[in-house]
């Protein structure tokens, strides 16, 4: 039997040391393979994303970036974003950034910070607008303050503190009726152990995450709602799952840039 070996790496993306922040599977690719075994190769890496890369030839980026979780193709993932952008900059130390042309997020692009394994990541930024989501209040529980709406998919509710939002004990089997959108908590992080002015958790079991450890796109909402109730341009932000993860936030106009670390913590082949 002639197999195929192709090139896996594992990466924890906002994370300073390995088993914190998000972990996610980088799988550079001569050309695309089928959707089918591109969604089946992801659900044996098993991680909340495997991102998949492609040369670019449009001119327009370095590479061509898609991402997969267990269950379905997602439009935007900032932690496997991130670190595919580090595996590819371990790998080209002379370069300073990478570009990466998305179906349906744009061009995205990571570029070092500072010295080591520092990041910085430009993504869309999704203002949300406020909406009226008792079902969903009521499946994540707590004392919701407030409820905001992007229509790519992601519902923000807000806690008085960061407390009530480390203490959420959601309802995912309710959660998931509501297909694939990612639900966000977030507080003030005043008094948090993390040290950060913004905390949050975020939840997509419609798209067979429970809880994700650390989630860049969730960032791409709350960038542009804590800036203006912050009334600054930049704010530290903690998510509090179980691994944990720091993410540095900024508002350039239309966009958000987000900083973070990455830890290689295993590479290999996956052979089929």
């Amino acid at each position: 039997m002639s197999w195929r070996h192709l090139p896996l790496t594992r990466v924890d993306a906002f994370a300073d040391r390995p088993f914190t922040g998000n972990p996610a599977a980088v799988m550079p690719l001569d050309e695309w393979l089928s959707d089918d075994l591109l969604q089946k190769m992801a659900a044996e890496n098993n991680l909340a994303e495997t991102a998949f890369l492609v040369p670019d030839d449009s001119g327009e980026a370095d590479y061509e970036l898609r991402w997969f979780t267990p269950g379905v193709e997602v439009a935007l993932c900032g932690h496997a974003t991130l670190a595919s952008g580090h595996v590819l900059l371990s790998a080209a130390p002379w370069r300073n950034d990478m570009r990466f042309r998305t179906r349906k997020a744009g061009i995205l692009t990571v570029s070092r910070d500072g010295e080591g394994d520092g990041y910085r990541m430009a993504l869309p930024a999704y203002p949300p607008a406020p909406k009226t989501m008792p079902d969903v209040a009521r499946a994540m529980g707590g004392a919701v303050q407030d409820m905001l709406w992007h229509e790519g998919g992601y519902a923000l509710l807000v806690y008085p503190d960061a407390a009530s939002v480390r203490a959420l004990e959601p309802d995912l089997r309710a959660l998931k009726e509501g297909g694939d959108v990612l639900y966000i908590a977030t507080a003030p992080g005043e008094g948090d152990p993390s040290g950060a002015d913004v905390v949050s958790r975020a939840f997509a079991p419609g798209a067979g995450i429970d809880e994700d450890p650390v989630t860049g796109s969730a960032h791409s909402v709350l960038t542009p709602y804590w800036t203006q109730r912050l009334g600054r341009d930049r704010f530290a932000a903690y998510q509090a799952s179980a691994r944990g993860g720091h993410v540095g936030c900024r508002i350039d106009g239309d966009r958000v840039e987000l900083s973070g670390r990455c830890v290689t913590t295993l590479t290999g082949e996956f052979l089929l």
